[in-house]
């Protein structure tokens, strides 16, 4: 599959905050409720979520999860809160989940836009996250990759994922890549993406 992304990138932070924002459209040769069923289920998104060591669902909007992502000496263990803040069935959802680790405060914003395309669905993506604390201090260039891995991780799950769904093999989805370790990141992500680093305050509530 070929995923396409708005051109430019660009970078600011300030010491101890940072922000990374990605986005993308990713081209999934499944149709789009079948999408929909895979995004808007929270046991789904845990399986596609890199890191996951624990899972459990409070309701239908609310859920918690506990991951290890990939920073510091022997990673970097939070528990994360996610909520749903919209969904339009099947087309729109939109996330955020705020999570907290020992020198790390994170907070986080997702949102996906689903299009037919064809006999599949054409998704239009987008991450913000915010980064407070120590961790926030290690500055964006080492943040900014891990953040772009985790992401093309997920992507590349789900594209496995709702092939399977959908009845399907391998979707074209990357070989060897599996969101169960984000220790395994490279610097640069796999397939083009749309990426910005800017500074904030503390994890402002918006």
């Amino acid at each position: 599959m070929v995923d396409a992304a708005e051109p430019g990138s660009h970078a600011r932070e300030r010491l101890g905050d940072v922000e990374v924002i990605v986005s993308g459209t990713k081209e999934l040769s499944a149709s789009r409720e079948t999408v929909w069923s895979v995004i808007n289920e929270p046991s789904e998104m845990a399986k596609l979520m890199p890191g996951v060591e624990s899972f459990e669902i409070q309701d239908e909007k609310h859920w918690t999860a506990k991951v290890k992502v990939p920073l510091g000496l022997g990673g970097l263990k939070m528990t994360m809160n996610f909520e749903k803040l919209e969904e339009r069935e099947p087309e729109f959802a939109e996330m955020r989940a705020k999570g907290q680790g020992v020198g790390a405060l994170m907070d986080m914003k997702t949102s996906f836009t689903l299009s037919e395309a064809g006999a599949g669905t054409s998704m239009a993506w987008e991450a913000d996250v915010k980064i407070a604390g120590p961790v926030g201090a290690m500055g964006q260039r080492v943040l900014q990759p891990i953040v772009s891995q985790q992401v093309q991780q997920v992507l590349a799950a789900l594209e496995r994922r709702v092939s399977e769904a959908d009845g399907g093999g391998t979707g074209g989805a990357e070989q060897g890549i599996h969101p169960g370790s984000l220790a395994a990141y490279s610097a640069e992500p796999e397939g083009p993406t749309s990426t910005e680093a800017e500074s904030s305050s503390p994890l402002p509530d918006r």
